[in-house]
């Protein structure tokens, strides 16, 4: 085939992608866009004048439910797992050896998974040097319960994030009481942050006032979101929830 051909064809195929990215309206914009991220540039020219062809994820995330997190009213750590990688696989994230090797993952003890709880990775939590390097996973709607970081033996953590796939909502105790606030899992309980924003992929933001309550929920096709910070002392962690725990 000539390449005017090929070119024709890639084109047409843009064109069919488009038309159907169009009609189904998703995007990973926030809350008033939900749906997958779209690719703005689906074809590539390479420098000896071919075309390559990009894709991009275009399915869903499985939605699990309590009903495979609980056997028995047990916690399947293995299915929370499980979970975790299939929207791995969806935002395209491997699972390395040492994600399999030290990857957690946590209801908190509220039993609730579906709506609270999340899995992480700390990739380095050094009380000798003092930084902590975390990373963040959140299932579609999930939410990590609400919380503070008091000083210890040592100091109170002070901590930043940034988003790297899919959304969240990032409150804080600090600040007035933002609109529209999405609804509290009955399992978790009052909350004290009632301020909010929606922190999108390449956002950074940082802990507003030391030892405050704060939390993360994730949008409708969950998140990953690194966290850097001061060393992670877990006897410095109060819950909102006296009953939860880490």
């Amino acid at each position: 085939m000539k390449q005017p051909n090929i070119i024709a064809t890639i084109l047409t195929l843009t064109l069919l992608i488009t038309a159907c990215n169009k009609d189904s309206g998703s995007n990973n914009d926030g809350p008033m866009h939900e749906g997958t991220e779209i690719l703005k540039d689906p074809i590539s020219k390479k420098a000896n004048g071919s075309f390559r062809i990009m894709t991009y994820n275009v399915g869903a995330i499985r939605k699990f439910t309590n009903a495979d997190f609980y056997k028995d009213g047990k916690f399947q750590q293995d299915v929370a797992i499980e979970a975790m990688k299939d929207m791995f696989d969806f935002y395209g994230i491997p699972f390395t050896e040492l994600m399999a090797k030290d990857m957690w993952v946590t209801d908190f003890g509220l039993g609730d998974f579906e709506h609270v709880g999340m899995g992480g990775i700390f990739w380095v939590n050094d009380a000798e040097y003092g930084y902590f390097a975390h990373a963040i996973y959140l299932l579609p709607g999930q939410m990590i319960p609400e919380h503070a970081h008091v000083a210890t033996d040592f100091p109170a953590k002070h901590e930043s994030w940034m988003v790297n796939k899919g959304w969240v909502y990032n409150f804080s105790e600090v600040g007035d009481a933002t609109p529209d606030a999405p609804v509290i899992p009955a399992s978790h309980g009052e909350i004290k942050s009632k301020n909010f924003v929606v922190q999108k992929v390449g956002d950074v933001l940082r802990l507003k006032e030391m030892e405050t309550f704060h939390f993360m929920m994730a949008g409708p096709e969950g998140a990953i979101v690194d966290e850097w910070a001061c060393f992670h002392d877990n006897a410095g962690l109060r819950f909102t929830n006296t009953e939860a725990a880490l």
